[in-house]
């Protein structure tokens, strides 16, 4: 499941609706697209480039599999090239296994401190799905949502979605409950500032999400 580096960025012309996930052709059978369907509405298209999924709002999703890591550094400049050649926002998921562990801090500087891309750690093809599903849920409630209307009460957060929280510094189970009760979803998080989650998790776990969430 690679691109290479050369594929160009088309993703920019394709208008995804809210509840849709676009998923690149090469994906078509795998565990990922098994499990996203039924959940949202998957279209495969061959025009993705170096996208692997997208979502509405001009999201896309960057998946980096335990197989890419360990093959050397195509991925990188994959990576780089959808920073440099898009203005799409790009999430990168990247598959951390025992055998992908070593690489990880690598792509974490890569992606975060010198790209300025959010990074979300994952076990496995099937919480990768789970995070693709719930970040699509959370676009349609953002979408939907009316300030002057007080908000319902959030639904359970996937597993998956806490399992890439607690990868953060500092964060154990009752802070991403905390994080995600407070401001709602992953989207949020990302685009929290300091001065936000300083006021669910203290002013040192802070910045160390902060840190480890942008550039």
């Amino acid at each position: 499941m690679t691109t290479k580096a050369n594929s160009p960025v088309t993703a920019g012309a394709i208008v995804v609706p809210y509840g849709h996930v676009i998923g690149n052709e090469k994906w078509r059978g795998s565990e990922v697209a098994q499990r996203l369907q039924g959940k949202v509405r998957l279209i495969f298209e061959d025009g993705l480039g170096l996208v692997d999924f997208h979502l509405s709002n001009k999201t896309c999703i960057l998946f980096i599999s335990e197989a890419d890591l360990v093959a050397g550094d195509e991925f990188k400049r994959r990576l780089v090239k959808f920073r440099n050649a898009s203005s799409l926002r790009g999430i990168v998921i990247v598959e951390k296994t025992q055998i992908s562990d070593q690489y990880y801090s690598g792509v974490q500087k890569l992606v975060v401190l010198e790209l300025g891309m959010v990074l979300l750690p994952v076990a496995n093809q099937g919480e990768a799905s789970q995070l693709i599903i719930q970040l699509v849920r959370e676009q349609g409630r953002d979408r939907g949502s009316n300030p002057f209307v007080r908000r319902q009460r959030a639904p359970p957060p996937e597993p998956a979605v806490l399992q890439a929280l607690l990868h953060i510094p500092g964060v154990g189970r009752t802070k991403a409950l905390l994080l995600l009760q407070h401001l709602g979803s992953i989207h949020r998080l990302c685009n929290a500032s300091s001065n936000e989650l300083e006021q669910v998790v203290g002013p040192t776990v802070a910045q160390q999400i902060y840190t480890f969430l942008h550039s």
